[in-house]
């Protein structure tokens, strides 16, 4: 699988997996075939380099514009192809996305999965048996509390011990990529949790310590 373009994807839902079929996009031909990986709101799903994930019924002619520039012109340029014979319209990609919140995995300002953390990722590593996996993503966030190249580096480490798992319980470490955001995506609101670190600042921020994780392939049978 190749990936290109500009931003990753996010997520957000409380705990239990629902899959959400996607829209229509470019990159579909007339038998219905997605040529990349789209998430849930839609759009191509993109690394944090900026680079479009390619899914499996990928080919030159299901290149866009905003991935493939270069191969979009191509086949502008080239003669129009025979029609191929019909065929029955591939299966679309779809995803189940779940937001665990960190202090559910791991204690407060560590790394490290808890064993409450390893059961919730022994049920999200169950449901992919359930799909076709493309890839599954695991974006680390934190809360405010200390600097920001902290927490940055330890919204990388819960995604990195979060995919380290999921590849321990025999996920292809090739379909998980893993980030951190640090602080820069929080779920509370800047009058939310005022004051300094405290007891009550820290429990209010809770929901800014989380690791969102979407699994995105097709269903099997």
């Amino acid at each position: 699988m190749m990936i290109h373009a500009k931003h990753s994807v996010l997520l957000a839902t409380l705990l239990g997996l629902s899959a959400t079929a996607f829209a229509q996009t470019p990159g579909i031909d007339t038998a219905g075939t997605v040529g990349y990986v789209i998430d849930q709101r839609g759009y191509v799903a993109k690394s944090g380099t900026g680079l479009c994930w390619r899914n499996g019924y990928w080919t030159p002619a299901l290149a866009i514009e905003e991935c493939d520039p270069d191969l979009v012109k191509k086949e502008a340029a080239a003669p129009a192809p025979a029609a191929a014979p019909a065929q029955a319209p591939a299966p679309k990609p779809s995803a189940e996305k779940v937001t665990l919140s960190a202090d559910a995995l791991f204690d407060f300002d560590k790394a490290i999965l808890r064993n409450e953390g390893k059961d919730k990722l022994d049920k999200l590593a169950e449901g992919t048996k359930n799909l076709n996996l493309e890839v599954i993503i695991a974006t680390g966030h934190a809360d405010r509390l200390g600097s920001d190249a902290y927490n940055q580096k330890l919204s990388e480490k819960r995604a990195a011990a979060v995919k380290a798992y999921l590849v321990g319980k025999g996920v292809d470490a090739n379909r998980v990529f893993a980030e951190g955001k640090g602080e820069t995506q929080p779920v509370t609101k800047p009058d939310d949790c005022k004051g300094p670190k405290s007891k009550k600042v820290i429990d209010c921020l809770q929901p800014d310590r989380r690791v969102d994780i979407e699994l995105i392939g097709t269903k099997t049978q």
